[in-house]
């Protein structure tokens, strides 16, 4: 510094100037420097004040949160969307070409069971419902509900047919409509195949299931009230939710906030990359619930899919029993032992091969102890047909294996 004021100020001032200039301009000014420094470098060592500074979040250690955890436990100690509203373009950009609207066409018959004349009459009428569906080949096969397609019912005052027609219209390029063909459907699972003569189709991208956690990013996309491609976006708000349809039927679903509503079922639900981690299926509807939907994990379609479109149906491995469950209480009251109480057995079945009799009550299978029918069929169902599986039967006080070979269910 003093080599600078040579070249301005003579060389008697400079020596009279320079105590006054150090004390009073460069002293202080070397102060604030370093104090500045100091404070801005302790602030740029807390987050939440650094954040505030550059206005940017920190990075997370990881790429992803599902990179963080494999296990719906999983915790991780920071994930950071860069932007929200990004991502959920993004995941809409990548889906939306993948996702089909369903139309549905069916007759519906009234009976009326006496007229003005005393004389029975029946009205028939074509009525008309909505769904989504999900492109998995570029040649044009396409997932769905079975309740998308399956309209056939009956009761004392109405009978509904069979669909009589099925259009499918493609969100991307024309929105073309084409008519499509039902491969097959299952309606234990609520599965169902279609196929459309198109190809260069954009098929949908598959997740993992099985390391959806809860929190993470979803997205529903369908065509709710046949309004045509929507979308809507919430959390995982629970995984492995069992929920019951109504129709007997239970399911292990993904459970979201993101809204389904009506024609919405057989969409896809999809993650931050746009990757189908589920098929929504349910909805709680009822006053004061909100935001209660579900979807069927895509990991559990895999083999209903090809199964459907091999065979046109769900091949299942067959015991060939009926029965009840017998709790501790109903097993001591009879002298009996928990387990399912065989009530039936059915005629040229492998049960009634192997020797299973009505009265047995079976307490385990593959060496895993059972006390309901639904822990039977689980076990059972991850079985192929034609594999052999061991019962423990208690009968007539005593305890005996019995090697079964299962079966296929009509």
């Amino acid at each position: 510094m003093d080599n600078n004021f040579k070249n301005v100020f003579d060389e008697n001032y400079e020596r009279k100037s320079s105590y006054g200039f150090k004390n009073k301009v460069v002293v202080p000014f070397v102060s604030g420097v370093l104090g500045c420094s100091l404070v801005i470098g302790t602030c740029f060592g807390v987050p939440q004040i650094k954040s505030k500074i550059l206005g940017t979040t920190s990075t997370p250690t990881s790429s992803s949160a599902s990179s963080l955890s494999d296990t719906h436990a999983g915790t991780v100690d920071f994930v950071s969307l860069a932007s929200y509203s990004d991502t959920a373009v993004y995941a809409a950009n990548k889906i939306l070409p993948s996702i089909v609207g369903i139309e549905v066409t069916y007759n519906v018959t009234q009976h009326s069971i006496f007229d003005f004349f005393g004389d029975s009459s029946q009205t028939t009428s074509e009525a008309t419902a909505s769904g989504s569906g999900i492109i998995i080949s570029e040649d044009g096969y396409i997932l769905t509900n079975n309740h998308v397609v399956g309209s056939k019912s009956t009761s004392q005052f109405y009978n509904i047919s069979e669909a009589t027609s099925v259009k499918v219209t493609l969100s991307s390029g024309d929105n073309k409509t084409y008519d499509a063909k039902i491969i097959g459907k299952d309606s234990k699972t609520d599965l169902a195949v279609l196929k459309i003569e198109a190809t260069g189709l954009t098929k949908a991208e598959f997740a993992n299931s099985d390391s959806v956690k809860i929190g993470e990013f979803t997205m529903a996309v369908g065509n709710p009230l046949a309004l045509g491609t929507t979308i809507t976006c919430g959390v995982v708000s629970a995984v492995n939710r069992e929920v019951d349809d109504g129709e007997k039927n239970k399911f292990k679903c993904i459970q979201t906030d993101a809204a389904i509503n009506s024609g919405n079922s057989g969409g896809a639900l999809v993650n931050s990359k746009g990757q189908v981690i589920g098929v929504n299926t349910l909805k709680v509807s009822s006053t004061g619930v909100e935001g209660i939907g579900f979807a069927i994990p895509i990991n559990s379609t895999l083999n209903v899919i090809e199964e459907l479109k091999t065979y046109s149906k769900v091949r299942r491995p067959y015991i060939g029993i009926d029965g009840r469950n017998l709790t501790e209480d109903i097993a001591k009251t009879h002298n009996l032992v928990v387990g399912v109480y065989v009530s039936t057995v059915d005629q040229f079945s492998a049960a009634e091969k192997a020797g299973i009799k009505i009265g047995d009550v079976i307490t385990a299978i593959d060496g895993t102890e059972i006390k309901t029918k639904d822990e039977l069929n689980e076990i059972k169902n991850k079985h192929k047909i034609g594999d052999t599986i061991t019962l423990k039967i208690f009968r007539d006080g005593k305890s005996l294996e019995v090697q079964l070979k299962l079966g296929e269910s009509n």
